[in-house]
């Protein structure tokens, strides 16, 4: 065995011990399961993002030519008028 060190809020370590402990689990459990999780997926084990999926397609599609353009701001207006 062997001990890990790690600084959090202390706020955040509070919330976590409730809940673990509503689990039935304690902190160093549940972070050992974190660990073997990580090693059984190669990951992260949940979905860990810095764009939701609405930016991805919008940075998908401009990079593709995929984009409305429009010969006026009062032309993108009106499209955007018409979508509601």
């Amino acid at each position: 065995m062997t001990t890990i060190s790690v600084r959090v809020d202390d706020h955040l370590k509070k919330e976590a011990q409730e809940l673990y402990r509503d689990l039935g689990l304690d902190m160093s459990t549940a972070i050992t399961m974190f660990l073997k999780k990580s090693i059984q997926t190669q990951g992260i084990p949940f979905s860990v993002s810095r764009y939701s999926p609405e930016t991805m397609q919008a940075f998908y599609e401009a990079e593709h030519g995929l984009t409305k353009s429009f010969p006026s701001l009062d032309a993108l207006f009106e499209d955007l008028n018409d979508e509601d």
